[in-house]
């Protein structure tokens, strides 16, 4: 069954206040005669007679008089919704946004982020969590509002996605390691001790594969979370951590670095949101805070 034309709302509002047909039909820019057949529907949904003769003007009824600021209020309360949204302003903004993100994004990005948005926005206020998994249930249900990540076959395919850099592995070790000094090769980088970042039950990844290739496997003496535990551990230790070089930055200061001694894709981070929230002018404005961040970095690091 279909719903009553809520056109009939706008058309009653103006009747209401002019209490006239011929006034109505100029104000909304009909004929007189399509005004009176809009006022004989509004006469059939509502089953009153709203406006009644009287000489020579029409008076509202007691039904008309009872529904007049009521029809007025959602007619605006309309008008208001159909409208553009206001141009944000952000030094009046408060909410809280909720980020995920994998270990070590927040201690490089994290400091340049918060300071712009304490900057820009003093009533908002950044809650990070750790990316423990690749499920966009998250991003779907509202829980998170942004997520950083690399795109694979786990990623909501609804989800809209901003490239943030490209990165690719490097090993890093304590300054006094052997690894720190010399031409690495493959052979110099199996043969050391190793810890690994993995979210589940260590299987063998594409590295290790590379060096089956040459007929070369690591030894992994410790399995890590995050990577930036696997970088501090690597500081204090003889063992050796590959980890994404920007994705790093900062946690790298003090360290050695070196190419790894086999061919490995680059991997390209993406900032990922729920579609829904395109059109939220404080949640572009947090996007474009996140970039702003991330290029500050990034940029440098890709000229060493």
């Amino acid at each position: 069954m279909a719903g009553p034309d809520l056109n009939l709302l706008v058309v009653l509002d103006v009747l209401l206040v002019e209490q006239s047909v011929a006034r109505a039909a100029r104000r909304l820019r009909l004929s007189p005669s399509a005004m009176s057949r809009a006022l004989a529907r509004l006469r059939a949904t509502t089953g009153d007679p709203l406006l009644v003769q009287a000489g020579r003007v029409l008076v509202p009824s007691p039904r008309a008089l009872e529904l007049r600021d009521r029809v007025a209020r959602l007619v605006r309360e309309v008008q208001e919704v159909l409208q553009p949204g206001e141009q944000l302003d952000v030094r009046r903004l408060a909410r809280a946004f909720t980020l995920r993100t994998s270990e070590g994004f927040v201690e490089n990005f994290g400091p340049a982020l918060i300071a712009r948005v304490v900057a820009e926005a003093p009533g908002v206020t950044l809650r990070f969590l750790p990316k423990l998994g690749k499920d966009s249930a998250l991003l779907r249900d509202g829980t998170v509002d942004l997520e950083t990540g690399v795109i694979d076959d786990e990623t909501g395919p609804e989800l809209r996605a901003r490239t943030l850099f490209e990165d690719h592995l490097v090993g890093a070790v304590h300054d006094g390691h052997p690894l720190a000094r010399g031409k690495v090769t493959a052979a110099r980088y199996a043969g050391c001790d190793h810890i690994a970042v993995a979210r589940r039950v260590l299987e063998r990844g594409p590295i290790d594969a590379e060096l089956q290739r040459q007929g070369l496997e690591r030894r992994i003496t410790a399995v890590v979370g995050g990577f930036a535990t696997a970088l501090a551990v690597a500081r204090r230790s003889d063992l050796v951590a590959t980890v994404p070089l920007h994705h790093s930055g900062v946690l790298l200061e003090g360290m050695a670095t070196f190419a790894l001694p086999v061919s490995m894709p680059a991997m390209r981070v993406s900032l990922l949101w729920h579609p829904r929230l395109d059109g939220d002018t404080a949640h572009r404005w947090l996007r474009t805070c996140v970039l702003s961040a991330v290029n500050a970095q990034v940029p440098a690091r890709h000229e060493t």
